[in-house]
């Protein structure tokens, strides 16, 4: 098939038609207003939201944005962990035909400065201490920010501040608003339309500042359609009677798909995680029909498995090690058969269902999913294959900010491993000839970035094609496979180009393996930094009897480097001899958002780290087998066995 192959037909818009996630709330709580569409867990107990409880709190914080003077266009911040007040003020902001602008629980007082400012936010709807506090460190770099709203009152009520406001006054006001101008959002709903900006959602920031990107009524409602009763995000579709578990960012394009758009389309029922780190509690608990999730959700669930198995009993792990073996078979067959179950498949499911696949299902929570999804970054073949065969087939998923979540997917009994699957109904893909980059077009593509109209240029062509700046490749003339960002493409000092990706996903299918970064840009040959996953490493380690005290220590022991060495060697035998590592170090620390080494989305920021740990690089293409502190390492000298070993080594 030739490179440029357009998949799909493009659909036509209708801006003036096009249907809000306002409406949708709305239309459910008119038809249906008893039943629950979300919990959250408040002392222990899941409490119950129903639909005209939803409707009846965006109505308020509409109001209650009004009464604070927000207008039509004007931009409403965001600062809180997934909770049923971010879709209140995300919905209730929309139907005041305003602009919502998310920032992720973690993002840092700078990083809050430079959102609230470059997006002009009016009000800032902040969760509790922790998000006032950065607010207020910031809030005289933010010229616009007028009011702050605080949804927690522990340790802010007894603050003096002119913008503070408390969430139960905030709702108050809302509440006397309405009495006042009951016909607010009816006036505001008739005069909107399908181009109003609804959202702007930042990205990443892995090469610069980060860019809002502006999602229009319009480009939602194209991909709500597309991705929730096109089952182009769960197949078969979502429907009232699935559940779900909220957990990831709300501020990310995909997790606003995940739980406010299917939940507004479909009907679902919500449950908000606790935290990010009760999420397995949770899922266990809840036990979600639909589950979409991040690699590196799938990959901890796969390591936390191994590390309770490796300190279960000799039987439990004889009887465990068995059924992975079949578990093993089964995920080849269904990789062979594009996800179709065969007689021998079932069986082999039927058989270990009772025995162990049942049991792990349930507790690591995904006993009753029926749908899963993996996107937002390259997840491992491995991985995925390992959850194909306990009883869950994943779906990978192809999307981005700038396309609202909407290109390709993998669908049932069409799926093959590796690829992100085949472009949705009404969406045109093809892949630019000479470069290799995956473009998109269709009527979900981006307004474009907030106040940048030269990287919209960059972004959006003449055409209407979106440029995805990620370089892909046809697979049997249907899927398409990614092969890596543009930028993140090695050309080593031979001239060979170099996926680096695909290395380090392979790398990090290791349990033991959190993070790892391969170098080789103009070098001779390839290195790796390497980040140790501090849960599975240190119960490695105490099954050793291995004392260690911190992170660093535990990284620095000889025996965790020949540990890693192993996994390195392992996966130097799946590629080529040009795309094998030579040398690893590993990073005597994990990277945090906080200190600049990944963005919020935990997503590696190669130059930041290149930066901190340049001398580690360095290092590894050097002649001097010693590191400052003078810590001994393994020379690459090819074919010779390993000669010492310290912070780093020759894989």
């Amino acid at each position: 098939m030739s490179a440029t192959m357009e998949q799909g037909t493009q659909a036509s818009s209708a801006p003036g038609g096009a249907r809000s996630i306002p409406s949708r709330i709305r239309e459910h709580a008119r038809r249906d207003p008893q039943r629950v569409c979300m919990r959250e867990k408040r002392f222990g107990i899941w409490q119950d939201i129903t639909w005209a409880d939803y409707w009846d709190n965006v109505s308020l914080v509409a109001h209650g944005l009004a009464a604070l003077g927000v207008e039509a266009g004007d931009r409403v911040a965001i600062h809180s962990e997934n909770r049923p007040e971010w879709l209140y003020a995300d919905v209730g902001t929309v139907a005041l035909r305003a602009i919502t602008m998310g920032l992720y629980p973690t993002n840092p007082a700078p990083e809050v400065a430079y959102l609230l400012r470059d997006s002009g936010s009016k009000v800032l709807i902040a969760e509790d201490q922790e998000q006032v506090d950065k607010a207020l460190e910031v809030e005289a770099e933010c010229p616009d920010l007028q009011h702050i709203v605080y949804l927690d009152p522990r340790g802010v009520r007894e603050y003096e501040h002119s913008k503070l406001l408390s969430w139960d006054a905030f709702i108050a006001m809302g509440r006397e608003h309405r009495d006042r101008e009951p016909d607010l959002l009816d006036r505001r709903a008739s005069e909107a339309t399908g181009e109003d900006v609804a959202t702007l959602i930042y990205t990443s920031g892995t090469t610069g500042p980060p860019k809002g990107a502006m999602l229009s009524v319009g480009n939602i409602d194209f991909a709500v359609e597309t991705l929730v009763s096109g089952g182009g995000f769960y197949n078969p579709p979502a429907g009232p009677h699935d559940v779900i578990l909220s957990y990831l960012p709300l501020c990310h394009v995909a997790e606003r798909a995940a739980t406010e758009w299917v939940n507004a389309e479909a009907g679902v029922t919500v449950h908000f995680a606790e935290s990010i780190d009760t999420v397995q509690a949770n899922l266990k608990e809840v036990q979600p029909t639909l589950f979409f999730a991040v690699p590196r959700i799938w990959e901890k669930l796969h390591a936390g498995i191994h590390i309770k198995m490796n300190a279960a009993s000799p039987l439990k792990r004889a009887v465990f090690g068995f059924w992975m073996k079949m578990a093993e078979r089964i995920g080849d067959e269904l990789v062979a058969n594009e996800g179709r179950h065969t007689v021998k498949t079932r069986v082999l499911y039927g058989l270990g269902y009772p025995f162990v696949f049942r049991a792990l299902r349930d507790r690591v929570g995904l006993r009753k999913v029926r749908s899963a999804g993996s996107g937002a970054a390259p997840i491992a073949p491995e991985v995925l294959k390992f959850f194909f065969g306990i009883g869950v087939i994943i779906y990978e998923i192809y999307g981005m900010t700038e396309n609202a979540a909407v290109a390709t997917t993998n669908r049932p009994g069409r799926v093959k491993l590796g690829t992100v699957g085949e472009p949705q109904p009404g969406i045109e893909v093809r892949i630019d000839e000479q470069t290799g980059e995956i473009l998109t077009r269709h009527p979900a593509n981006f307004v474009g970035y907030w106040n940048k109209p030269d990287k919209t240029a960059e972004a959006i062509d003449a055409d209407g094609w979106l440029h995805t700046g990620d370089v892909g490749e046809w697979v049997d003339g249907t899927h398409i496979k990614i092969v890596d960002r543009i930028k993140d493409i090695i050309i080593t000092a031979g001239g060979k180009n170099i996926s680096p990706s695909e290395i380090e996903n392979l790398l990090k299918t290791s349990p033991y393996v959190k993070e790892a970064v391969v170098v080789g840009d103009g070098r001779p040959y390839l290195t790796a930094l390497i980040g140790i996953e501090l849960d599975t490493v240190g119960d490695w380690a105490q099954r050793r009897k291995l004392p260690y005290t911190t992170y660093r220590d535990l990284s620095e022991k000889p025996e965790v480097l020949q540990l890693v060495q192993k996994v390195v060697k392992d996966t130097n035998e799946k590629f080529a001899r040009v795309e094998n590592i030579r040398k690893f170090r590993i990073i005597p620390k994990e990277l945090d958002h906080e200190d600049g080494e990944l963005t919020a989305t935990q997503k590696v920021k190669r130059a930041s780290l290149y930066e901190m740990f340049g001398h580690l690089v360095d290092d590894m293409y050097a002649n001097d087998t010693r590191y400052p502190g003078g810590d001994l390492v393994e020379v690459h000298t090819p074919g010779a066995a390993p000669v010492a070993a310290g912070r780093g080594g020759d894989a």
